[in-house]
């Protein structure tokens, strides 16, 4: 089953200094933090804060080409969680034809976000969110890592102020 979700915000993990976008549940208090690049962060917080550049960046471009060659993203969806790392699909149409692409969650959620279209997040996925290995990071022991995990578990939205770039 599939949970739509909204980027609630971005954040900044206080071990690693790497960007997280928390993705919400739009119907229940579940959440999905995804640790991402800098780069996709700028592009999330630019367009979550409605910031236009003189030139059209990475994600905007895709856009700009998907909408000139007629190609609709009609949804993405994040569809898997392996080894600690997330895996996206991107669902386009172009003349009745659907198909899907394979995707880095930050890159689809950063297109879906220009493009309007909703974000998915299959629930064996919001399963394995609640079991990411922390300790894997060096900076991080199994105390912290528990409590990394309680936090993360019990997040609301106005814990996060927006990300500013």
């Amino acid at each position: 089953m599939l949970r739509q979700m909204v980027v609630s915000g971005l954040t900044i993990d206080p071990f690693t200094n790497s960007p997280i976008m928390i993705l919400k549940d739009v119907e229940s208090e579940k959440a999905v933090p995804i640790w991402i690049g800098l780069l996709e962060a700028t592009a999330i917080a630019s367009e979550l804060e409605n910031i236009k550049f003189s030139r059209p960046m990475t994600h905007d471009l895709l856009k700009n080409i998907m909408e000139t060659m007629e190609i609709k993203v009609t949804k993405v969806e994040v569809c898997d969680l392996r080894d600690n790392t997330y895996f996206a699909l991107i669902y386009l149409n172009r003349e009745g034809r659907e198909f899907s692409i394979d995707a880095r969650p930050s890159d689809a959620i950063a297109l879906a976000l220009r493009a309007k279209c909703p974000i998915y997040v299959a629930d064996a996925v919001i399963q394995k969110a609640r079991r990411v290995d922390l300790s894997a990071q060096e900076a991080i022991t199994n105390e912290e890592s528990k409590k990394w995990t309680e936090i993360l578990e019990a997040l609301d939205p106005d814990d996060f102020g927006k990300y500013k770039m």
